[in-house]
């Protein structure tokens, strides 16, 4: 949308990774040939007027997405503590109430609540990631033969359906348990993770230069972390205007005009020939090959690139398992005491997150013009340690809102990654390298949202900073894959010939 001017001021991608661009990354000409004719056919097509901008779709559904999860958290917050305690849940205009004299039965049962939240957020993640990674892998890598668009609208038909039972739910004040059926059925039309994995293959079909993805990558990033920030800014605001059931509605809308658009308004960057729409495909065939493209990916690598993609892969899950844990139990460090956030100010929490996404963007455009992007990915690592430490022994708001000062570069580690992944492998192999990192998204997300959920259920009591400080210790682990990666010199390796497309396709016809 925005990103087409600044994406042709981009320094050398090729320089920005610690390889070589046209032996590693794999990108032939042959491979972005074939993607620019299928765009030069589909302009010139004069049936086929649609739009390639993907910028709105990603824009909706993150908002509509983004506004739902706080409303979750704190409508389950809330519902426990009226079970738990038969009465409502006190606030004024500022903070909810908390008690802080730690012999008062209010007290215990204050971090009762606490505790049972926590786990059972992790539950409800841990119901819906399970179908998710198989949907994540099976609609991403599909989009290679079968088109983009899949993955975009699939997710959001699952989101309004999930969105609706919510509304039923909360109006009427349903069981919680109801909450359980609502995520599975929803992850069986994809997650969050399967539309992204969707979107950055369709942005990484439409950049016509190699130099322009990690721009193009790292402005789809910040609009997401901006758009979120701001549905978690409003969040409080609908809850307070409307109620919960009714934003619940407000999101169904959204994700409603989200499968107009992509449906009738929006254009695949994929064109399936019509002989193969038509075509009759058995089960196992169609199975076989839609899992074909992530097995081909690294069966036709060499055996160092192949290297190359799994420590990019396992990087990339090590970094977002920490980043993802730690900031996962934000809200609820937030709602205890001392903080005793209500839901205005964990709303402007959120929105003080979005100058994360948005400087983190600054840094990958900045840094990319004359760092290579390994030494970009070590900026934002640092950067997320000095904000997890910081937050672990953050007692005031005006402290809480400063953690975001020393994480403003944590976000860049995430585009970066994605970039150089896509960078490595070729044009038509773009669904399989993303539906790997949708695959690990998923898997990530609820492992790790699982784990730190529950080891703050464990330590609230004693120390509610902890799960912070091992959020920052982990970071060792990505830091020291990039440093082997930097140490054992692969920009000095010829990973893959002139020809290497051709020969990966004759092999991938032949098994």
């Amino acid at each position: 949308m925005f990103g087409s001017s600044l994406a042709q001021q981009l320094p050398g991608a090729r320089e920005s990774l610690l390889l070589p661009g046209p032996e590693l990354c794999g990108c032939q000409p042959a491979g972005d040939s074939r993607r620019a004719l299928q765009r030069r056919e589909l302009k010139g097509n004069p049936d086929m007027r649609k739009v390639l901008l993907v910028e709105p779709v990603i824009i909706i559904y993150t908002f509509a997405a983004f506004l739902t999860v706080p409303l979750i958290q704190q409508y389950i917050y809330r519902r426990l503590w009226e079970e738990g305690s038969n009465s409502s849940l006190i606030e004024n205009n500022n903070t909810t109430y908390c008690e802080l004299n730690k012999s008062n039965p209010a007290y215990i049962k204050q971090k009762e609540v606490q505790e049972k939240a926590s786990l059972f957020l992790m539950q409800l993640d841990l119901t819906g990631a399970v179908p998710s990674i198989l949907i994540a892998i099976v609609l991403v890598a599909d989009g290679d033969r079968h088109g983009r668009k899949k993955s975009l609208v699939l997710p959001s038909v699952g989101a309004f359906i999930a969105n609706v039972f919510l509304s039923a739910l909360s109006y009427f004040s349903l069981s919680l348990s109801i909450l359980f059926a609502v995520a599975f059925f929803g992850s069986l039309f994809g997650s969050l993770a399967t539309f992204l994995g969707g979107a950055f293959a369709f942005v990484a079909d439409l950049c016509n230069e190699e130099k322009q993805k990690t721009i193009r990558i790292a402005l789809v990033d910040m609009i997401f972390g901006l758009v979120s920030g701001l549905a978690g800014l409003t969040s409080g605001y609908f809850i307070r205007g409307l109620g919960f059931p009714w934003t619940f509605v407000v999101a169904s809308l959204l994700h409603f005009i989200n499968i107009f658009y992509i449906t009738f308004c929006l254009e695949d960057t994929v064109r399936v020939p019509e002989f193969q729409q038509h075509a009759s495909v058995s089960c196992t065939e169609g199975l076989k090959e839609t899992f074909s493209g992530v097995y081909i990916l690294f069966k036709t690598s060499t055996c160092k690139k192949r290297t190359l993609i799994i420590v990019l892969l396992f990087t990339f899950m090590t970094y977002f398992f920490t980043w993802m844990g730690g900031s996962s139990l934000f809200t609820l460090y937030e709602l205890d005491e001392p903080l005793c956030w209500n839901e205005l100010y964990i709303g402007y929490g959120a929105a003080a997150f979005t100058s994360v996404s948005l400087t983190s963007f600054l840094g990958v455009y900045v840094f990319s013009r004359c760092l290579r992007d390994i030494y970009i990915v070590f900026i934002g690592i640092f950067s997320c340690i000095g904000g997890m430490v910081m937050a672990a022994f953050a007692k005031t708001t005006l402290l809480m809102f400063l953690v975001r000062v020393p994480s403003l570069l944590c976000f860049m580690p995430i585009p970066v990654l994605r970039s150089m992944l896509s960078k490595v492998v070729l044009a038509s192999e773009q669904g399989a390298v993303f539906a790997c990192i949708a695959c690990l998204e998923v898997v990530t997300s609820a492992i790790s949202v699982a784990v730190f959920n529950s080891l703050y259920a464990a330590t609230v009591a004693w120390f509610p900073g902890f799960s912070f400080l091992l959020s920052a210790g982990l970071c060792i682990i990505p830091l020291g894959f990039m440093c082997w990666l930097m140490c054992t010199n692969w920009h000095e390796e010829d990973l893959a010939s002139p020809a290497y497309e051709e020969v990966s396709s004759e092999e991938s016809i032949d098994s």
